[in-house]
């Protein structure tokens, strides 16, 4: 699912969609939740700092058995949900300091990079400055 990030319904319209997605595959309410929020966080980043246009790509993706340690009831390995968020804005030029509990380039009050990361089982970000940035996480289902 592709979702474009242009303006604050967009944040309410992927947090609805990832939600929903979230618990169509077998996330419980609380992993639904961080989810929703990680997702939240990464779209308001798009509109403060990126520019003010960009993309989140919503996917359901799946471990095979021989890349993980768990295996889901069906012994297909693990289920989970992969979220890219992209702009094309003026990039990090710090992302160690972006990642810290508390920093904001911006004086807003979101949750930052740091809280997705802990929201998340994965997390990978890539910036270059007057390009953009890349965000992707993985949620995987708990079993």
């Amino acid at each position: 699912m592709i979702i474009k990030i242009r303006e604050e319904y967009d944040i309410v319209v992927a947090r609805v969609e990832a939600k929903d997605m979230a618990k169509q595959i077998g996330f419980d309410i609380v992993d639904q939740t961080r989810i929703a929020t990680a997702i939240s966080e990464l779209a308001r980043n798009i509109i403060e700092h990126g520019g003010g246009e960009g993309v989140i790509l919503i996917n359901q993706i799946k471990k095979r058995d021989e890349e993980c340690d768990e295996i889901d009831d069906e012994g297909s390995g693990r289920t989970g949900l992969e979220i890219v968020a992209m702009d094309r804005g003026p990039g990090i030029d710090d992302i160690e300091k972006a990642m810290e509990d508390g920093y904001s380039s911006g004086g807003g009050l979101g949750i930052g990079l740091g809280a997705v990361k802990r929201l998340m089982d994965e997390f990978e970000v890539w910036s270059k400055v007057g390009e953009g940035t890349r965000v992707r996480v993985v949620k995987w289902i708990r079993r």
